[in-house]
């Protein structure tokens, strides 16, 4: 039976190039946005938004709307800072998610801002066998 080959990267050796991810360089140089400097590393959601809103209504390079651009970077940066992101900062940036679906003007699709469910209001007044 033939040898399953390893996935692991080889180790660097010395005076080797440092490798630079395609994911790093589409942050600091995307097509769509000039994104300001530090703006993942805010501690407000509002002003991570605001931030991104800024860049993306200023660009004139992007291919989507504003709203898509922004919230497509925010997405993007989430999804590859992956396991490295402490849980704080990612509720920071979830949260900032809803603020730019808030400046937008956008549903949150049945959460309050912070990412909390908004209560059923169905149920509100009624026993359990009435109104069925």
């Amino acid at each position: 039976m033939p040898r399953k080959r390893s996935t692991r990267l080889p180790a660097k050796t010395e005076g080797a190039k440092p490798r630079r991810r395609w994911s790093q360089r589409v942050t600091e140089s995307s097509d769509a946005l000039d994104l300001e400097a530090g703006v993942f590393t805010l501690d407000d959601p509002r002003e991570i938004a605001l931030s991104l809103k800024r860049s993306a209504e200023s660009s004139s390079r992007r291919k989507a709307s504003a709203f898509q651009a922004a919230m497509s970077m925010l997405t993007f940066y989430i999804n590859r800072a992956g396991r490295r992101l402490s849980s704080v900062q990612r509720a920071r940036l979830e949260a900032a998610k809803d603020e730019l679906r808030l400046l937008y003007g956008r549903a949150l699709f049945g959460r309050t801002p912070l990412g909390r469910m908004r209560p059923n209001h169905q149920d509100s007044g009624k026993s359990s066998g009435e109104g069925r």
